[in-house]
C-alpha cells in the first residue's frame, strides 16, 4: 500500500479536490507543490503580479519566491502526481494510489484517469460542471 504525506495546509497544494461519484465512491485528490531545485528552501508557485500583488492565474512558468528561479509550466508540471485516496461504494473501505498530473481525454471529458481496484474499472476526476458526450 503506498503511502503519502497527507497536506497539512492548503497552501502546500498546487490541485485538490473532494468528491462522491455517482456510484457512492468518495475521492479525495491533490498535487504537492515542488521545491526549489535550485534553492530547497521554498516551494515553487505562480508568480506574483507586484502592481496588484495577486497570484497570475494563467501564467506559463512557475517560479520560487526565494531565489527567482523559473521553470516552463509544461515542465514543472510533468514532474508532479496526482495522489488519490478514495473509498469503495460502501464506504467500508480505503485504498489509496497515484497518476501522473496530466489530464487525459475520458469519454470526452479532460480527465485525470486512475484504476479503480475495487471495481476493476477507470475512474475520472473531471473538471467541474462538464458533462459526458453521449456514447451512439
Amino acid at each position: 500500500m503506498i503511502q503519502f504525506d497527507f497536506p497539512e495546509h492548503m497552501d502546500d497544494l498546487l490541485y485538490f479536490t473532494n468528491r462522491k461519484l455517482s456510484d457512492g465512491t468518495k475521492i479525495l485528490a491533490y498535487v504537492h507543490k515542488k521545491s526549489c531545485p535550485e534553492c530547497d528552501n521554498a516551494l515553487m508557485g505562480k508568480p506574483i503580479n507586484p502592481k496588484t500583488k495577486k497570484i497570475q492565474i494563467r501564467a506559463k512558468e512557475y517560479v520560487c519566491p526565494n531565489c527567482g528561479y523559473e521553470e516552463e509550466k509544461l515542465t514543472h508540471e510533468n514532474t508532479l502526481q496526482l495522489e488519490i485516496q478514495y473509498t469503495n461504494p460502501q464506504q467500508t473501505e480505503k485504498k489509496t494510489t497515484h497518476t501522473a498530473y496530466k489530464r487525459k481525454t475520458y469519454k470526452g471529458i479532460p480527465s485525470f484517469v486512475f484504476l479503480n481496484e475495487f471495481t476493476q474499472e477507470k475512474c475520472a476526476i473531471t473538471k467541474r460542471l462538464k458533462a459526458k458526450k453521449d456514447e451512439d
